[in-house]
């Protein structure tokens, strides 16, 4: 072994087996030359699973997936040169969804840096402020082993310390690029030294003024949207029960998809809310918001209109008050806020129980809605039934536009234990399908919900499935184009709205998807639409039921329904009075 090939083996072994040993199990490689330490070092820890991924963008997306899913940080490698910047929509999704993300960019020695060598541009602080941390790595030497450990420990526990998301190394490298693999293999300790994490709490003298706050208050309202810790929720539904509080549960909170109902979750107030009258009838004197902001804009025009105090607790540790209402800002463990500052009283019982009476109202009128509805196939139809029909213990990743803001109006509680997710940090239509891939990896049964060019957006994303042989149900809603734009203002400009913002493709799945071996239904009809899911759900493998809609009476259907709702909560407000 040459000093070189040894200074090479021990640096990489050493950094690799440290990630290792601080609990990463999960990396997702591209494949590169300049990489090539860092990759076979890799391949060979027995504590870590390799996914090779050949498409850098996608790879991105799809390490986001596993790491969103697990709630554990993943390595994310690549080669030198633009194969880094491909990674740049990823890491700027995990820095605005908190996801810890550990990239590692191979490069080219000092010497090769700005001259003109093939494959070298600028990498140092290549993601800019997306990250939380960036380092150039020194050049391999088995002195710095220990550097190299402390470096790799470092980089784990910023990327989950709040608020979480991604860090990034620069590794350079001189060729020859292989080490030793025996050697490096004996240098594995197998050790597993998770570091701890701080979970801050509030200081006793500011514990004192929320609680005689919180006490006087009798209409208190809680808003509860994506937070970092599952453990969050039960201590969130405890708080609601035990002050009479409506939960009002996004989507991606988990509470509307938990083994049992709860008292306090308000899940229909997405359609609701629109209702000006109620609006102003249901007027809090406090609110409290935990997580990240909710998605439904009826809900942000609801607080848009409040005067009370707002406080915002938030476990991630960064600013989530886009429509700036809050008054508090706390950066603290939820569950510890909730049992410390909780106190059982029963001030608020009139004022839950009229938010529940409007709440089952809603979801009866929804309910009849549908069935008057069928047999026709609407997206909106589609998505309560999938809802409907989602097996217990499954995943159901959604795209953004239309598809969560439709999860949003038609998810109810019930029974069934399922988790939702989506990319909600910079809300973007890009790598959705990798993600939702990356996720399945790592779960069983996973689902995902997607507009047509969100999926056209990451095709290239489906070879994962294939390489893989993961398991992954598409649902693409095709209504030719953007549909979410029918709903804005931009609508109104007939002569450029399909041009700059309907934008039809005329695009059908069907030829694209057999590329990567997918199992291909296409759903016209509200018969082949229940045909489809029974044959699925049977298979395995990478399974795509493309369901053809209409953006005009999407929209129409939509306005329809809150329209109704709004209608039925108009007729029964004399009843809503007699509950005062």
């Amino acid at each position: 072994m040459t000093e070189h090939q040894r200074d090479l083996t021990h640096y990489t072994a050493a950094f690799i087996d440290e990630l290792a040993v601080c609990g990463i199990r999960h990396a997702v490689v591209s494949p590169g030359s300049r990489s090539t330490p860092l990759a076979l070092t890799i391949a060979e820890h027995p504590l870590i699973h390799m996914t090779v991924h050949v498409d850098e963008r996608s790879a991105g997306f799809f390490a986001l997936g596993i790491a969103k899913r697990l709630r554990e940080p993943v390595v994310l490698l690549c080669s030198s040169g633009t194969a880094g910047a491909n990674y740049y929509p990823a890491v700027i999704e995990a820095k605005y969804s908190g996801i810890p993300l550990i990239v590692l960019t191979a490069d080219r020695p000092h010497e090769l840096r700005e001259v003109g060598a093939a494959q070298a541009i600028d990498q140092i602080h290549l993601y800019g402020q997306h990250v939380k941390w960036s380092i150039d790595m020194p050049l391999p030497s088995e002195s710095l082993s220990d550097y190299a450990r402390r470096m790799a420990k470092r980089g784990v526990i910023l990327t989950q310390e709040a608020p979480s998301g991604p860090v990034h190394y620069n590794f350079p490298f001189r060729e020859p690029l292989i080490p030793d693999l025996t050697e490096s293999a004996s240098l594995f300790t197998n050790e597993v030294n998770r570091p701890v994490l701080s979970n801050k709490r509030i200081e006793q003298e500011d514990l004192h003024i929320y609680k005689e706050e919180l006490r006087e208050k009798q209409k208190l309202l809680i808003i509860c949207g994506e937070t970092q810790h599952p453990d969050s929720l039960s201590a969130i539904k405890d708080f609601g029960e035990k002050c009479y509080a409506p939960i009002l549960a996004d989507p991606l909170s988990g509470l509307r998809s938990q083994d049992k109902e709860f008292s306090t979750i308000i899940d229909r107030y997405d359609s609701f809310l629109r209702n000006p009258a109620l609006r102003e009838r249901f007027k809090p004197d406090l609110i409290i918001r935990f997580g990240t902001m909710p998605v439904s804009k009826a809900l942000l025009t609801y607080l848009k209109e409040q005067a009370c105090p707002i406080w915002i607790i938030n476990d991630h540790g960064d600013w989530k008050d886009p429509i700036h209402t809050g008054t508090h800002y706390l950066s603290t463990s939820i569950k510890h806020f909730c049992s410390d500052v909780v106190e059982n009283h029963s001030k608020g019982a009139e004022w839950l129980h009229q938010w529940k009476y409007v709440n089952s109202l809603t979801h009866n009128r929804i309910q009849s809605f549908y069935s008057e509805q069928k047999p026709r196939l609407t997206e909106g139809q589609a998505v309560h039934d999938l809802l409907e029909r989602l097996p217990s213990y499954s995943t159901l990743f959604v795209g953004n536009s239309m598809p969560i803001r439709d999860i949003d109006t038609h998810l109810s509680q019930n029974s069934k234990v399922f988790t939702i997710l989506a990319n909600r940090g910079a809300n973007g239509i890009d790598g959705v399908v990798s993600t939702a891939l990356g996720v399945s990896s790592v779960s069983e049964n996973t689902y995902l919900l997607i507009g047509d060019l969100s999926f056209l957006h990451d095709l290239g994303g489906l070879i994962a499935a294939k390489l893989n042989k993961l398991n992954l149900t598409v649902v693409v809603l095709n209504n030719n184009g953007g549909g979410i734009f029918s709903y804005l203002p931009q609508k109104a400009d007939e002569k450029h709205f399909e041009a700059l913002f309907g934008t039809p493709t005329d695009i059908e799945f069907s030829s694209v998807t057999a590329l990567f071996g997918a199992q291909y239904i296409r759903v016209n009809s509200w018969g082949e639409w229940t045909l489809a899911l029974e044959h699925i759900s049977e298979s395995k493998g990478l399974k795509i039921i493309e369901v053809m809609t209409n953006r005009e009476e999407n929209l129409v259907q939509h306005r329809n329904l809150w329209e109704i709702v709004s209608q039925e909560i108009n007729m029964r407000m004399d009843e809503l009075q007699h509950e005062d």
